[in-house]
């Protein structure tokens, strides 16, 4: 029994090594359980109560909100003259959360230096309040609570030493006439461009988080699934696969799944590892690295991916988007719905 599972796995990593990537539309392509919800925009997220998703209309722009049932599109913030958003993410109120410059300076100062939170109304007409609160790319926001957590790196925190960064938590206090955050503390830190840290997702009752892992060695770009328990400071390495690029992007709401923005594929389609080619994974949380599934297929196309997932709270489905592997992370050209069976 032994030799012919042996002789299967050579068939089929023989099989994989066979696989080049086709130069089709990946859209025209599309399984039943995938269906394209808008035409532009990138950076989806999806509202507790999943009747809408929030997304950006592009980088350093404006952020939107689509009805999932009439699919009207509504701008928050388009009278915000110049925004210049990067993300848009959903409070448990049902108020939103902004992250990104007050003004577009260029790419990289806009990113990084002068990235930050805002606290954005759901009332009509309201406009984006700053939380004081410099950080690096993305946050963690609960669906359940008005916790917070994000990263910071030298270009938001100049007393850190260089290469270093942390991931701090907070909790958004809304019982003012100014909202604010409160309570914050550093839960891990980072000594060094080994490990480059960002928040992405709680869960476990906000008991815990995933956050990503950046490993640059060199020219090699690596990135892996980690995870820390908040109330005792134990790290775990979900992914456990050095030298390979994933990233963390939306929970499943048992806490024992998370969706990964992975190169894996590249072991039988090749091509350059790390943010540009990737397809969406499902990772067991289980400590192993070894329950990888794949869930998207766009990487299988020249010059395709799927990026930034995020997971309904019932479940149900996931929203990601549809991206170009040569553009910086996070770009997007619409926004997909994958319904799981």
């Amino acid at each position: 029994m032994k030799a012919l599972l042996a002789l299967v796995a050579l068939l089929l990593a023989a099989a994989q090594e066979k696989q080049t990537r086709s130069s089709e539309n990946p859209l025209k392509h599309l399984p039943a359980n995938i269906e394209v919800l808008t035409h532009f925009g990138e950076r989806a997220d999806i509202s507790p109560d999943n009747q809408r998703v929030a997304f950006m209309a592009k980088s350093f722009g404006d952020a939107m909100v689509i009805d999932l049932k009439t699919r009207a599109i509504t701008c928050l913030t388009c009278n915000v003259p110049g925004a210049a958003f990067l993300r848009v993410m959903h409070l448990v109120t049902g108020d939103y959360i902004l992250i990104g410059p007050d003004h577009f300076e260029d790419i990289h100062t806009s990113r990084s230096r002068d990235n930050e939170l805002w606290f954005l109304s759901k009332e009509r007409g309201a406009k984006p309040v700053k939380l004081g609160q410099k950080m690096s790319e993305g946050a963690a926001i609960s669906k359940k609570s008005l916790k917070i957590a994000f990263s910071q790196l030298p270009a938001q925190a100049p007393e850190l030493a260089p290469g270093a960064s942390r991931l701090m938590v907070a909790e958004l206090d809304l019982s003012g006439d100014v909202p604010k955050l409160i309570n914050k503390k550093t839960v891990y830190e980072s000594k060094d461009r080994g490990c480059v840290l960002e928040a992405q997702d709680f869960y476990d009752n906000d008991r815990k988080m995933v956050f990503t892992c950046y490993e640059q060695q060199g020219a090699a770009e690596g990135a892996s699934v980690m995870g820390i328990d908040l109330e005792t400071g134990a790290v775990t390495n979900f992914s456990k696969t050095p030298g390979t690029y994933n990233e963390p992007e939306g929970i499943f709401p048992d806490g024992l799944y998370t969706t990964v923005e992975a190169d894996r594929q590249c072991a039988w389609l090749g091509g350059e590892r790390g943010h540009g080619n990737i397809d969406i994974w499902k990772l067991k949380l289980d400590g192993t690295g070894k329950n990888f599934t794949r869930l998207t297929h766009f990487n299988d196309y020249e010059g395709g991916k799927a990026s930034n997932p995020v997971i309904s709270t019932d479940g149900r489905f996931m929203a990601f988007q549809v991206g170009q592997t040569g553009d910086p992370a996070g770009v997007g050209y619409g926004i997909l719905i994958y319904w799981f069976k």
